[in-house]
């Protein structure tokens, strides 16, 4: 039985008259993605149809997701807003917290002892306002949301970037910041750019070692990490229908890799197997009535170039698997080119460890076909040269895995089985081979592989690939092997030649699970007392952002001046910091310590104007910020990239930081800029970027005039005397004003509440 199935046969309900209505009044047959979203509109029925790329719409989300360590700053939001109880099915899911170190049991118990107080308070604030809660230990979100919660044609947002993982079972699931979480919590519309559209035609089948996971590999490869920012990328063809429902959801759930709003698939026969073998008959059943309406009109699959901004063709017959990396999750190679790439760019061929699980690849299917490389290596008597470390992604996975001796496998080779968690993936890996600064090359099957991110050493290099190959390439501890082609020498000096994985789609005896970790809220959370200790490091109630005032824009000074790319991990790191992620002056002094300073190219080293000494990046803005200035961040292109986190934009908002202008940003952070009461904006012209010195003073002449569709002015006064001038664009439209203009969205909510 399936959760909110009442919600799921409402949308159905519903759902041909909208797709009609849509399709009349655009005047073509339609895509999958432009289904969902004309019949998810927050006024009901359409009545005009959309600009891709140009025109806000509002959509009416049919659901929320929320991990750890983003909930805590929504949920300390929502109880700003006034609300009672959440207006649309919600959920937390405790994944974020967990370090790994000494293996599931002992790990565990160590972060329910640590983060006692920060799951205590998301427990009871759960309760309180009618959230779902998952436990410690129940799995990671994306991979409890596919085995519980997402639905063909639905509409979710969630407070994680990987939430597009959901499109494995066609939806339409887009990861946010929490004030736009917040926004649906509070039962109001949520806002979005109507999405461009990318189609990709799979055609062809995959085999032997290719994977699901090397179709976004490639296709990373293809687009870049910018390439389908403000699109959703939409999967068909005979190849698409060939793959299996976690392995869909593998390819969407990278998509947060290219920059794309979401990806999905039509709904097929694998998502309805997937949806029966996790006990929800009910769904599938109720989708297979409409299941015209979840995917596109025969003839977009037919003419894709007509319906589509962009097309891309995958042969998936004459497709190679890939390894991508190191540094950026696009940088993609096929297996068996990369040796002589490392060779070139002197990466370590020494391979220290292996990494298998993360939200992107912790299905059965994904343990079984790389465990069915690990009982190769046993049963060959191949000695490992790299360490392992497996993390399944639910304990419905882990549970099961261990029931049919899937996770013995691992351990015979001596894996360590890490918590149903991120862990390693985020940061949350206390390495037991720390390297310091020391060179070195890791394997994993996770999703991003931005410097530091995974042990926090700037010169860990780390390559994504599927959980087979990474077993493969862990085994002979070599990053130029080939399973393929190369062979390797067992401890009998004999010289043996891996066969090809084998994967199995779904558990044969079905799946298993004694406690899945789910906690149901309270129907009356009245009484629920929600408290926050004054003196806690960890939690801290949110005061509003007061409005930054135009006159403060004149005589702003240069915090940093970015250089290259700047994530959110640059911005606000996570690892050890995520302990802070409920406390926004406590984890405001890891704001930006991570970007690359374009004067003197150091992290966290920058010239405070009014002492003229250097210092950390939190400590400078916190003095400008004691002196009543404010700052001003610069920074290049995608600014902004990966993560969901709105920490990234709420840190250098409390410190003062009062515009963030750069050559083009990542849609996620733009939009939690905006939703901080900031300003986000793009150099009209790039080579301005260059204009920018150490010692610059910024007048915003005509903040005053701030309107839709009109370019701002920026004086840039020089150490010299000397002055530039510089036009500045923006994508506000007249709500976006209003939540600058207010201090935040938030300060909006709760202004409309009163009245």
């Amino acid at each position: 039985m399936a959760f909110d199935i009442d919600m799921i046969k409402g949308v159905y309900a519903r759902m041909a008259e909208r797709v009609d209505k849509a399709r009349e009044i655009v005047g073509k047959p339609l895509t999958l993605s432009e289904k969902i979203l004309y019949s998810h509109l927050w006024d009901g029925n359409p009545n005009t149809e959309f600009k891709r790329g140009k025109d806000y719409v509002d959509f009416a989300p049919d659901r929320i997701a929320c991990q750890d360590a983003t909930a805590q700053m929504a949920l300390l939001q929502f109880m700003q807003a006034g609300k009672p109880k959440v207006a649309v099915p919600t959920t937390v899911h405790c994944d974020h917290l967990i370090q790994a170190k000494n293996g599931a049991t002992p790990d565990l118990k160590v972060a329910n002892s640590t983060s006692a107080e920060v799951f205590n308070f998301l427990e009871s604030v759960s309760n309180k306002y009618g959230i779902g809660f998952w436990k410690p230990g129940a799995g990671i979100i994306h991979q409890v949301v596919l085995e519980n919660y997402a639905f063909p044609g639905g509409m979710m947002i969630g407070t994680d970037s990987h939430t597009v993982n959901a499109g494995g079972l066609g939806m339409v699931a887009i990861g946010v910041g929490g004030a736009d979480a917040v926004d649906v919590m509070a039962g109001m519309a949520w806002e979005l750019k109507f999405p461009k559209l990318i189609g990709v035609k799979l055609t062809g089948n995959i085999s032997g070692w290719t994977s699901a996971k090397d179709v976004i590999l490639k296709v990373a490869g293809i687009l870049t990490v910018k390439g389908g920012t403000g699109a959703i990328v939409e999967y068909f063809g005979e190849g698409a229908k060939n793959l299996s429902c976690t392995g869909k959801g593998t390819i969407c759930n990278m998509g947060a890799e290219v920059g794309a709003t979401t990806s999905t698939f039509g709904y097929d026969e694998s998502m309805e197997r997937y949806l029966r073998a996790t006990d929800r008959n009910d769904v599938a059943d109720a989708a297979n009535q409409v299941k015209e309406h979840l995917t596109a009109d025969a003839e977009v699959y037919a003419n894709p170039e007509q319906y589509f901004d962009e097309v891309i063709e995958i042969n998936l017959d004459e497709l190679r698997p890939h390894l991508n990396g190191p540094f950026t999750p696009d940088l993609a190679t096929p297996v068996g080119q990369l040796g002589e790439k490392a060779k070139a760019n002197d990466w370590p061929l020494k391979v220290d460890w292996g990494l298998i699980g993360s939200c992107t690849n912790s299905s059965y299917e994904d343990l079984t076909r790389a465990a069915s490389i690990a009982k190769q290596a046993v049963d060959k008597k191949i000695k490992p040269k790299s360490d392992f470390g497996i993390n399944p992604g639910s304990e419905q996975i882990r549970f099961t895995a261990e029931r049919d001796g899937i996770l013995e496998i691992f351990e015979n080779l001596g894996a360590t089985i890490f918590t149903n968690a991120c862990g390693p993936c985020i940061g949350q890996w206390d390495r037991s081979d720390a390297k310091g600064d020391e060179k070195n090359t890791i394997v994993h099957s996770f999703n991003r592989n931005f410097s530091k991110r995974a042990d926090g050493n700037p010169n860990t290099h780390a390559f994504v690939g599927s959980p087979e190959m990474v077993a493969a390439i862990a085994i002979s501890g070599r990053l130029d092997f080939d399973p393929m082609n190369d062979t390797l020498i067992n401890e009998d000096g004999e010289e043996v030649k891996l066969d090809m994985p084998l994967g199995i789609e779904l558990p044969p005896q079905g799946f298993a699970v004694e406690d899945a970790g789910f906690l149901a809220p309270d129907e009356d959370g009245s009484g629920v007392e929600v408290k926050v200790a004054l003196d806690s490091e960890r939690l801290q109630l949110l005061e509003p952002f007061t409005p930054i005032k135009d006159e403060s824009l004149m005589g702003a000074k240069l915090l940093i001046k970015a250089f290259g790319k700047c994530t959110t991990d640059h911005i606000s790191m996570a690892g050890p910091w995520l302990r802070f992620r409920g406390h926004l002056d406590n984890i405001s002094n890891n704001c930006l310590i991570g970007a690359v300073n374009a004067f003197g190219k150091k992290t966290n080293f920058v010239k405070n104007q009014l002492t003229g000494e250097f210092a950390g990046v939190p400590d400078t803005a916190r003095a400008y910020k004691a002196a009543g200035i404010r700052s001003i961040v610069v920074g290049d292109h995608n600014y902004g990239e990966g993560s969901s986190r709105e920490h990234a934009a709420m840190e250098p908002r409390h410190l003062g930081v009062a515009a963030v202008i750069v050559k083009s940003f990542a849609r996620i952070h733009e939009t939690n800029l905006k939703k901080q009461g900031m300003l986000g904006l793009t150099f009209a012209n790039e080579a301005d970027y260059d204009l920018v010195q150490e010692d610059d003073t910024f007048n915003f002449i005509d903040i005053a005039d701030f309107a839709p569709e009109k370019q701002l002015t920026l004086e840039l006064v020089h150490a010299d005397g000397s002055k530039d001038v510089i036009k500045l664009n923006h994508t506000y439209n007249q709500p976006q004003i209003e939540w600058y203009r207010e201090g935040s969205a938030l300060n909006v909510i709760k202004k409309e509440n009163v009245a």
